[in-house]
């Protein structure tokens, strides 16, 4: 194969596209001809924004205002735009959205701890450790944002995955597991933006030349590496250079290219519709996801926060921390968010999930929160293929376990997958040559419209 030369020449040529294309010979789908369920391929993008900590079920999206007073909590329901369905009232701007979203009240799992959960969630694949904070390791299942840049990555000169958001650590341990590539390697690490889009100077460093170096400057450094590379090759015994030269090579696409440089730029956004997101971290990051939407770029995480820590991880104080603090940016960014794709006719082809790793328990603890519940727990779709305006499962009268169409984290991993056209049975391999499959989930049919 016979590598572009020069920067002009990678853009040109679409460098991320042209790099992950190059690179997927463990690639194994299986049964290809196999009938498949309706939407497949439906999202050309997916956007994961990821509540760490774990929202509470019976706050947000499934309340119980007949239970017992130490289970049905202070909020209360209110009606939304599409009759029978009720959400908390601290939600007011999704409660107009309803009729373009669907609630799923059955999700269920059984890992309580925050690592291996949030693992699961970000993976499809439930970690090996159960119940543990295990770090990230190089043996993890990659993340979806790498799994989607190895498998269909971008055409484009854009990255094929992004994360914005912080790298998430439990408490002050290291990074936790289901973040990174994983056994995928370097290469395929999605491109990270950790800097807060609401700052009056935001901006993505990563994506700028310095000032010393000019175009021809910058080719030649371009040109030197291509030279120096079949000598690390004849030493890299691991494959550890291989993948440093594919991240080089994506780093040297991303810098040329001016598209790249634009989905990045909030400056280019009006002010009404900032306030409408919201002038705040959560809002202009979800405008930031739909600026990456509209560039092409396949698979966006937006990671709430760092800590799980006086998040919506609420052992205490849970109500004013959730009706001050955490309601509503999240309504207001969400919202705008779905709203916007949906008036610029991308919904349809945008896959939207707010999810967390768990729920919360039903009863309220000696302090005034609420700990961690997997057995039933809900989350929000839209878009890409999914219906609107429904609620699909159902909690019993507690909002303690799943009382029809129990939906695991890997169900909703073949769904997510489904839809943005990549069988859940294809096989990716790991640095021993191993196969997985890409979800162990089946496709939740109920979800799809």
């Amino acid at each position: 194969m016979n590598l572009p030369t020069n920067r002009r020449e990678w853009i040109s040529a679409g460098a991320l596209g042209f790099l992950s294309g190059g690179v997927m010979s463990g690639i194994s789908n299986g049964n290809e001809q196999q009938e498949r369920p309706r939407n497949f391929g439906t999202a050309k993008s997916c956007v994961v924004v990821f509540l760490f900590g774990g929202q509470g079920q019976q706050d947000t999206y499934d309340l119980k205002p007949n239970a017992p007073a130490e289970i049905r909590g202070e909020f209360t329901p209110i009606s939304t735009n599409v009759i029978g369905t009720q959400i908390c009232e601290h939600l007011p701007h999704l409660s107009k959205l309803m009729d373009k979203v669907t609630i799923v009240r059955s999700m269920s799992h059984t890992d309580f701890e925050h690592g291996s959960a949030s693992y699961t969630a970000l993976t499809g694949h439930p970690h090996p450790l159960p119940g543990t904070n295990t770090p990230a390791r190089r043996e993890d299942f990659p993340t979806y944002g790498a799994a989607v840049a190895h498998l269909k990555p971008t055409q484009g000169p854009v990255p094929s995955a992004t994360v914005l958001g912080p790298v998430m650590h439990q408490g002050n341990r290291p990074p936790m597991a289901g973040q990174n590539a994983g056994f995928l390697g370097h290469a395929f690490e999605p491109f990270r933006v950790d800097r807060d889009p609401n700052d009056t100077d935001f901006s993505v460093a990563e994506l700028a030349l310095p000032a010393e170096v000019n175009g021809a400057r910058f080719d030649q450094r371009y040109d030197l590496l291509n030279r120096l590379e079949p000598r690390f090759r004849a030493v890299d015994r691991l494959g550890e250079i291989r993948g440093m030269t594919d991240l080089k090579q994506r780093a040297f696409g991303l810098l040329g290219s001016g598209k790249s440089r634009q989905a990045f730029d909030l400056g280019n956004e009006t002010e009404q519709l900032r306030e409408h997101y919201g002038r705040h971290k959560f809002g202009q990051t979800m405008l930031l996801a739909r600026r990456l939407v509209e560039a092409e770029v396949p698979l966006i995480t937006v990671n709430w926060a760092r800590s799980n820590r006086e998040e919506w991880d609420t052992h205490s104080k849970n109500y004013p921390t959730m009706k001050d603090r955490l309601l509503p940016p999240f309504d207001q960014g969400i919202s705008a968010f779905i709203a916007d794709l949906d008036a610029r006719g991308m919904l349809d082809s945008t896959l939207v999930i707010a999810l967390g790793e768990f729920g919360r328990t039903p009863k309220i603890n000696k302090d005034a929160g609420r700990d961690h519940w997997p057995d039933v727990y809900s989350l929000l779709v839209a878009g890409g293929g999914v219906k609107r305006g429904v609620v699909v499962g159902e909690s019993d009268q507690h909002a303690a376990f799943p009382k029809t169409d129990p939906i695991a984290p890997w169900d909703l991993a073949a769904t997510m997958y489904h839809l943005l056209g990549i069988g859940p049975e294809t096989h990716v391999f790991d640095r021993a040559g191993r196969p997985f499959s890409l979800s162990p989930g089946r496709v939740a049919t109920d979800l799809l419209s």
